[in-house]
């Protein structure tokens, strides 16, 4: 995985298409959600999409780990959650593709929602919001941009490396105060550790598959140049000046 050492910032990226297509998709299921909420009292749709760590282990209500990515609790959790979408992602796109971001946002979502179930499974506490996708896309962009710029508060510079960092030390000192302020920080966490394996198993495997493309390389060209060998031996004996094509 390469690595970039530069340093550049630019506020407002350009939205890429899968990108734009998840901030549009949780966009509209905010509205039709949270609005029937605030003005009927209609919480099925929470009851039913929203990860409760219970039902998933005891209804088997298993999609929940994919579908409480889409709801969220207010408008400052989801304005939140689409501007860190739209400040890290489209650099992440661009570089592996839509296809693998994708992959990338719903496997540390999924993780995220597993982590928080399988450390609370009989836990009726719902969660709901794609948080631990974003810890998962700031992780990627802090191991793959570590020097570029992010601006706490819009003010403070400090490298991605330092800040994903920091925020990870952040969600872990909270699990003390896990169930304060309505957050959930062992899903946060659970995107953090979902997004390091994988981006360590993509690693592993790019190296992998280099060193093993190297070796044919190489055993290759010394098959050649065993045959080039043998072929002027036999040149050799017969006297032949001739090439052979």
């Amino acid at each position: 995985m390469a690595y970039d050492q530069g340093y550049s910032f630019s506020f407002g990226p350009q939205l890429t298409p899968k990108v734009k297509v998840l901030i549009v998709a949780m966009s509209v299921v905010f509205a039709l959600t949270y609005f029937p909420l605030r003005i009927f009292g209609w919480v099925y749709p929470y009851a039913l999409f929203g990860l409760q760590p219970y039902a998933v282990t005891h209804d088997l209500f298993i999609w929940q780990l994919g579908t409480y990515l889409f709801l969220h609790g207010g408008f400052f959790h989801i304005l939140f959650n689409l501007f860190a979408l739209w400040m890290f992602g489209p650099d992440l796109e661009s570089l592996w593709g839509g296809k693998q971001f994708l992959f990338y946002f719903f496997f540390t979502g999924v993780g995220a929602g597993l982590t928080d179930v399988l450390f609370g499974p009989s836990s009726m506490v719902m969660t709901i919001g794609c948080s631990g996708a974003i810890f998962g896309l700031l992780l990627a962009y802090g191991m793959i941009f570590p020097n570029r710029p992010i601006y706490m508060y819009f003010l403070i510079p400090i490298k991605a490396k330092w800040f994903v960092a920091l925020i990870g030390l952040i969600e872990f000192v909270s699990l003390f105060g896990q169930g304060e302020g309505g957050i959930s920080h062992i899903a946060h966490l659970g995107g953090l550790v979902f997004g390091y394996m994988y981006l360590v198993r993509v690693r592993h495997t790019r190296t992998s598959v280099g060193s093993w493309r190297e070796r044919f390389i190489e055993w290759r060209r010394a098959r050649r140049r065993r045959q080039f060998q043998v072929y002027m031996r036999k040149r050799d004996k017969d006297g032949s000046d001739r090439w052979i094509n």
